[in-house]
């Protein structure tokens, strides 16, 4: 076994081409980590909003998604990404209710399942091949490139997103809030 702490890159380089090095993990991990961030968001824009109907309508643009969408979006990403990393179908959670409890029932429910899949399933998951569409797009990757270069960026863009149109609608979060690790006092300011 390799010490990789003390390797230069290249030595590194060299392992991962011989299959030496375990280069994949449990894409659960960081999906389960951001959704319950999510949910920590939708509690606090629920708790402040006047008027749920307009805060889940609210749009950072006309062109793109309001806060709800935006939220079902990322949630749905979880799954979009997840799902074919394990060998399974997509599945969604999702109704067509646009009220708070029913975009966090959603998200729970998604997290359950995708912290029910086995982490066995994942195995190998860099090297399957991901057939997906990007807008009008169809796309052929694999799985390494559809983790990381695909469903990673939609998924914490569309989160993103979340998280801009509640702090343009007034929500007090913080960027704690986003991450989990940003700590600040309150009434703290830049």
């Amino acid at each position: 076994m390799h010490n990789l702490c003390f390797l230069t890159l290249l030595e590194i380089l060299s392992l991962i081409e011989q299959n030496a090095v375990v280069t994949s993990h449990n894409p659960v991990t960081i999906f389960a980590r951001y959704l319950r961030q999510l949910d920590r968001i939708l509690e606090k824009i629920q708790e402040q909003t006047h008027s749920e109907s307009a805060s889940l309508a609210s749009q950072i643009h006309e062109t793109m998604f309001p806060l709800g969408q935006q939220a079902r979006t990322t949630i749905g990403f979880s799954l979009r990404a997840c799902c074919p990393l394990a060998g399974l179908e997509i599945t969604s959670f999702s109704d067509e209710e646009n009220l708070f409890a029913a975009i966090r029932n959603e998200l729970s429910r998604t997290l359950e399942y995708l912290q029910s899949i086995p982490e066995k399933d994942f195995k190998d998951y860099t090297c399957r091949t991901i057939d997906t569409k990007a807008g009008f797009e169809e796309h052929n990757m694999s799985g390494w490139d559809y983790l990381n270069l695909y469903c990673l960026p939609n998924f914490f863009f569309h989160f993103s997103m979340v998280y801009a149109i509640a702090r343009q609608q007034g929500i007090n979060l913080s960027k704690g809030d986003f991450d989990g690790f940003h700590q600040y006092p309150a009434g703290f300011s830049f």
